[in-house]
């Protein structure tokens, strides 16, 4: 290996380096929650908003895919390990939002129809 080439793969390796430190450094967490999402997420919950659902449910799962992280503040009941509550609730398929008076919203609603049920701002 002659100079030439050493220097080459110094630099490559460098560069290699250097990038994956700044996308460390100044990459955007896709974890971290949306801070509309979220304030609309606890809006939700201070309405009395609650989705009841399953985890094998994949309407459930599209329906908290819309909130991303931010949907660990959105009031859930997992019904199939808290079968007594979701009896009790009258859930008969999910997901099923509850509002504060006992209104049910069965299926997916999506962000647009929770803001117009919930009166929070998206």
């Amino acid at each position: 290996m002659n100079i030439n080439n050493t220097i080459i793969t110094a630099v490559v390796i460098a560069l290699i380096v250097l990038g994956a430190f700044w996308v460390a450094k100044y990459a955007k967490d896709s974890s971290a929650p949306n801070p509309a999402l979220t304030a609309f997420a606890q809006c939700i919950a201070s309405k009395g908003l609650t989705m009841y659902g399953a985890e094998w449910c994949s309407h459930c799962k599209a329906e908290k895919a819309r909130f991303g992280a931010a949907f660990s503040y959105v009031p859930y009941v997992e019904c199939p390990e808290n079968t007594k509550i979701c009896l009790d609730k009258g859930i008969n398929g999910y997901p099923t939002w509850v509002d504060a008076a006992g209104t049910k919203y069965e299926g997916q609603q999506g962000l647009e129809r929770l803001a117009e049920i919930s009166g929070c701002e998206l």
